[in-house]
């Protein structure tokens, strides 16, 4: 500043405004210092690092590139200039010592909250994201770091050691836990979900109060977000999770089976012992051949030795139609190609009623995928609905419109023919 002046001066300029003209020449001379900088570390810098990290077999430290790390990092060069140039102008220093450390917290809050999302980001990229999910610890690592950044930046501005203000902020405690409670409630909440693995992002979860019913696509510290199978996203609050009930499908998913639990209501009317006729007509079905014979042979040892009069069914153990359709239907999903063998397997009668005798069905398909396992269930009742009737059995249904214009038809032939 004193070359400056000394040199304005033996240019015959006036002593009196020789100092604001050197003060704004040397504010010149920063200025382009500043920018001459700044454009070494954008242009040659910033650039050589981009083309190492491009070009190395990493992976990660694309990842630090794309959130821009470097790039904000690289906005510190300037302000450290201005730091160190504070003491030229004795009069401003300290504000201007204030001014470039304020910019300098400011950019380092950047910097690391932009690590922070590059290392969720670099996390996300291994399977184990997916089971220990860090989302919520990230979010709150941020909080702390913008009220510390916030404390620090006060601090400097105030001239007043950052320990003062955070005692001060003890008073505040109460008020400052009715803002973060939300926060703090999915902080524990994650940390629960977390330790004892009760859900991770693309676990399928069924919780009807909040109408989720689709798969968990992210976990953050106050919300679980959760796509519908219609394509809609419902958040829940996470220590929703952990105070409400929730549906898991992930056992299911894991396994590799999903239950098919369905009932074919047999009229009551249509069951019956089977005549001899029926029993030949019945040891023609491959799936059922050798039952048929070896439960006759069973029932004809059991009824001479109990000497059974056989002139009536009811006497004596018989074969009934229903029984013998349950046989089927079970051996016809022991066979299916697409029915888990490693699972569950039942075909039971449930307590009749109003609508007939219910047959239900309890197995596992093979395939998960909702589309293919629906697809399975169809084609397994299209069968037993096709091969019910070959049994003697009629499947029950309430009369219709058609049932009673039939009834009507018939009554009015019967009529004319008398």
């Amino acid at each position: 500043m004193d070359v400056i002046k000394n040199q304005l001066q033996q240019w015959g300029m006036n002593e009196a405004i020789t100092g604001y003209a050197a003060n704004i020449i040397m504010i010149g001379f920063i200025a382009v210092i500043c920018i001459l900088a700044n454009w070494i570390t954008q242009k040659i810098v910033l650039r050589t690092i981009i083309h190492i990290v491009n070009n190395n077999r990493y992976t990660w430290d694309n990842i630090i590139v794309e959130k821009r790390v470097f790039h904000k990092l690289s906005q510190l060069v300037p302000a450290i200039i201005i730091y160190f140039s504070a003491p030229v102008f004795p009069a401003y220093q300290g504000l201007i010592e204030k001014a470039a450390m304020t910019y300098t917290i400011i950019v380092a809050i950047l910097v690391l909250d932009a690590l922070l999302n590059a290392f969720d980001a670099i996390y996300r990229s291994f399977e184990v994201a997916k089971i220990r999910p860090i989302r919520g610890y990230i979010q709150v690592a941020k909080i702390v770091l913008f009220i510390i950044g916030g404390i620090i930046i006060i601090s400097n501005l105030i001239g007043q050691n950052p320990l003062i203000i955070l005692s001060g902020l003890g008073a505040l405690s109460a008020v400052l836990m009715l803002i973060f409670k939300d926060s703090i409630l999915g902080l524990v909440a994650g940390i629960q979900l977390s330790s004892n693995d009760m859900v991770r992002v693309g676990d399928w979860i069924e919780m009807p109060k909040y109408d989720a019913n689709g798969d968990v696509i992210d976990i953050t510290l106050n919300t679980v977000k959760v796509m519908n199978f219609d394509k809609t996203i419902t958040m829940i609050p996470s220590y929703a999770l952990i105070s409400d009930s929730f549906k898991n499908w992930r056992g299911m998913q894991a396994a590799g089976g999903r239950r098919i639990k369905r009932s074919i209501r047999i009229d009551t009317s249509s069951i019956r012992f089977c005549t001899p006729a029926m029993i030949e007509e019945f040891r023609k079905i491959h799936y059922i051949s050798d039952y048929v014979s070896a439960r006759l042979d069973e029932i004809e040892a059991y009824n001479a030795q109990h000497q059974i009069n056989r002139e009536s069914n009811v006497n004596g153990r018989q074969l009934t139609n229903i029984g013998v359709f349950r046989e089927y239907i079970h051996q016809y999903l022991s066979h299916h190609p697409q029915i888990h063998k490693g699972m569950t397997l039942i075909v039971r009668q449930l307590e009749p009623g109003d609508n007939g005798l219910p047959l239900e069905i309890y197995a596992f398909s093979n395939d998960i995928t909702w589309a293919v396992y629906e697809g399975i269930q169809a084609d397994i009742f299209d069968h037993i609905f096709a091969v019910a009737p070959t049994f003697g059995l009629r499947a029950f249904q309430n009369p219709t419109g058609h049932d009673i214009v039939q009834l009507k038809e018939q009554e009015q032939e019967l009529v004319a023919q008398e």
